[in-house]
């Protein structure tokens, strides 16, 4: 598990809320629209390919072949409508995105992905994660002659390495940019529709990505998946509106986080997130309030009750609700959670067991 700096969460967190990091403000990558009334890539070494060390990777050869695995995702419903890309990861036309992308569309809208030479074909959604802002669709027409990405592995990249940016920027299909990992493990909430997703252990790059390359692919110089493009900052106007094009801040779903969540939303539909059987409420400044426990859940079977308040979430203060989602996200059935709580005026510190959900 990546464990993330205590104070850049909070950093994060914090500058969410208020609109600003450092003068920046964290969007998604969805390219609204407005409407009115009226077979497996080669993931061997693209010829030419950059070492690892350089500047740069051979954006020509990587594009050759990873393009064909790339689409442009439109959805809608009514009259809201975006588009978005996504990537080709199993055969029988399995697309990973983002959540955000394809969201309008959940509970009755319409999905279709277009492909690289031009045409389209009508999609359905497999499986939704918000949490993670993942999601996986699948092509009516099984992506028949397109191949599917490589994947390769975000725990082995380094800052400094060069990256490529695909996907469809404003709607510009086939679009590649290039640049370099520019941090490792960052956590960022990117506030959603009802929803806050969050992009945990996200790799920060200087790629230029824009609205419309939310669920693109970020690939190492091989033409191998690392990254599932998400969010940027921008820098905001004297009104503190969001200019909403690249100032080189990207933030991309980390591939070792991405993949297991995508088999699940295969498999079953449904991300297998493990739960802690706990329903809380902020009480600032004290902690969480226990709202509710499931009596056959793990903070049950912890000792924790209703009424509780919760005062640490491992080594941090409980100051938020998301930091309990953002502890299941991190973890897997089997796991421990420690937490600190207090009742009729005694602290004591329980270990939660977390299960599937």
């Amino acid at each position: 598990m990546v464990q993330m700096p205590a104070g850049l969460t909070r950093q994060l967190a914090g500058a969410i809320v208020a609109g600003a990091i450092l003068g920046a403000i964290i969007t998604a990558l969805i390219f609204v629209v407005v409407q009115r009334d009226d077979g497996t890539a080669d993931a061997s070494p693209a010829a030419g390919r950059a070492d690892p060390g350089t500047a740069m990777c051979a954006a020509i050869p990587v594009a050759n072949q990873v393009l064909p695995s790339i689409v442009k995702i439109s959805a809608s419903r009514g009259a809201q409508a975006g588009t978005g890309s996504g990537q080709i990861v199993r055969a029988g036309g399995y697309i990973l995105t983002n959540d955000h992308v394809i969201s309008v569309a959940a509970g009755g809208g319409n999905v279709s992905v277009q492909y690289t030479d031009g045409h389209s074909s009508g999609a359905v959604i497999v499986g939704r994660d918000p949490s993670t802002d993942l999601a996986v669709l699948k092509a009516s027409d099984a992506a028949k002659d397109f191949p599917v990405i490589g994947l390769g592995s975000s725990a082995a990249l380094q800052v400094g390495q060069p990256v490529v940016a695909l996907g469809a920027p404003l709607g510009l299909a086939s679009t590649v940019t290039s640049g370099i990992v520019s941090a490792l493990d960052r956590y960022v909430p990117v506030p959603g529709d009802g929803v806050t997703h969050h992009l945990i252990g996200a790799i920060q790059t200087d790629a230029a990505i824009n609205p419309g390359n939310s669920g693109g692919a970020l690939v190492d110089c091989a033409g191998r998946l690392v990254g599932v493009n998400a969010a940027i900052a921008t820098v905001p106007n004297a009104a503190g509106v969001s200019g909403g094009g690249s100032v080189g801040l990207g933030f991309a779903i980390p591939v070792d986080l991405a993949k297991p969540i995508t088999d699940d939303l295969i498999r079953t539909g449904r991300p297998g997130h493990p739960t802690t059987g706990l329903q809380v409420q902020e009480i600032s400044p004290t902690g969480l309030f226990v709202l509710a426990v499931d009596t056959a859940g793990p903070a049950a079977k912890a000792g924790l009750k209703t009424g509780d308040i919760i005062t640490k979430i491992g080594n941090e203060p409980a100051v938020s609700s998301e930091q309990i989602v953002v502890a299941t996200l991190t973890k897997k059935v089997g796991d421990t959670l420690e937490v600190t709580y207090v009742r009729a005026g005694t602290t004591a510190t329980t270990t939660l067991t977390l299960a599937a959900p």
